[in-house]
């Protein structure tokens, strides 16, 4: 079978235990049964042994993951294990988390499913996160103490981080010294807003000055390549785009994927289908259909008159906006997501293009300061 790796982020669970002033989820009681998710799983394997798809990355999300116990995971991770051992596909699994929850009892199920590693999400300073009726600084409170907790039993907890207005306003720096240095998070990747599902003041919060958060993007990659790089540390998407721009071996974020309707599915707790967590949860509209009332996974793709659309934007992005662009190869118009947040179609490029080309720019001109750095040596 050959080697490619398909990614499926599955939201086994609608539920949380926060109440985050900007999510774009439609908070449900669902909740995946076992019987339903070895129904799906098998769904899901048996699409990738007709695609020849050898490998599968399980990206687990919600809700909040959290409000299932570990020993359901234990249990899915066995069923899982058992049906893809016997089609000869691999399955590799990822966790992402808000930690709320987090405690010893996971420790295990971390080990074992999870290799030992978890995501999470962090902002700084906190504007939108919460619990019901708490505030940001309980929320802080809680991810940092559980944070130290995992990594004082061995697990290396990687973050998400999305900026604000306020993040933009105290710099690159303290950002980093805030995720690196007090909350001790060696790997994490910087995301642009995203205002998805029903609009509030919140989600218009998000939209931020291009200019200014150009800006704190090129400063965050220069105060990694100054103090974190040679150190180990890890900041998404500047690692991954000098690794690009050295020629070594890089994997890019989703939202530069060439087309992501040939690499990622996400399917939630209730079955919906739909390309990734962003529009099962945000825009039903927008759905390839329901996996249990399908006969197949194979056979609700083939020929989807939704999923056909996000096949048909590189090329249309291609013709229109982006065939003059030295970073075509890389960008491929970006994230279809946020691009209809913005606009309401797929058919324009993202809204953060020019954030884009700077970025790129910058890093290629810091992979040839270090390429000729290492001649000199």
């Amino acid at each position: 079978m050959a080697a490619r790796t398909f990614s499926l982020i599955l939201l086994p669970t609608l539920q949380c235990n926060a109440d985050c002033d900007y999510c774009f989820e439609d908070k449900t009681d669902d909740r995946l049964s076992l019987a339903r998710l070895e129904i799906l799983i098998d769904k899901v394997l048996d699409h990738l042994v007709v695609k020849a798809i050898g490998a599968l990355t399980i990206h687990w999300q919600g809700g909040e993951v959290m409000t299932l116990p570990p020993a359901w995971f234990d249990a899915a991770h066995r069923l899982i294990g058992t049906a893809a051992a016997n089609r000869g596909v691999v399955v590799t699994h990822g966790l992402q988390t808000n930690m709320i929850g987090y405690g010893p009892r996971w420790n295990e199920v971390i080990r074992e499913m999870f290799d030992n590693q978890v995501g999470t999400s962090v902002d700084y300073p906190n504007l939108y996160r919460h619990r019901h009726g708490k505030d940001a600084a309980d929320y802080d409170r809680i991810l940092t103490e559980n944070i130290g907790q995992a990594r004082a039993a061995g697990i290396e907890v990687r973050a998400i981080a999305v900026p604000n207005a306020q993040t933009l306003a105290i710099g690159a720096e303290r950002f980093y010294d805030h995720v690196v240095g007090t909350l001790g998070i060696r790997s994490f990747q910087v995301n642009t807003p995203f205002p998805g599902g029903s609009p509030n003041a919140a989600k218009r919060d998000l939209s931020l000055d291009s200019a200014a958060l150009t800006r704190f993007f090129v400063d965050l990659a220069e105060v990694w390549l100054a103090r974190g790089d040679r150190d180990g540390v890890r900041v998404g998407p500047f690692d991954e785009l000098l690794s690009v721009f050295l020629d070594a071996p890089s994997i890019l974020p989703c939202i530069w994927t060439d087309d992501c309707a040939n690499h990622i599915l996400c399917i939630d707790a209730r079955g919906n289908v739909a390309q990734c967590d962003c529009w099962v949860a945000s825009y039903p509209d927008y759905w390839f259909g329901n996996l249990f009332d399908a006969d197949s996974l194979d056979s609700l793709l083939a020929e989807n008159p939704v999923r056909e659309r996000f096949h048909q934007r590189p090329m249309a992005l291609v013709a229109r906006d982006c065939i003059d662009c030295d970073y075509l190869a890389l960008c491929h118009g970006g994230c279809p997501v946020r691009t209809f947040s913005v606009h309401g179609t797929l058919f324009e490029k993202d809204p953060h293009c020019e954030l884009y080309r700077s970025l790129f720019g910058h890093m290629a001109a810091a992979a040839a300061r270090l390429a000729r750095d290492a001649q000199r040596r």
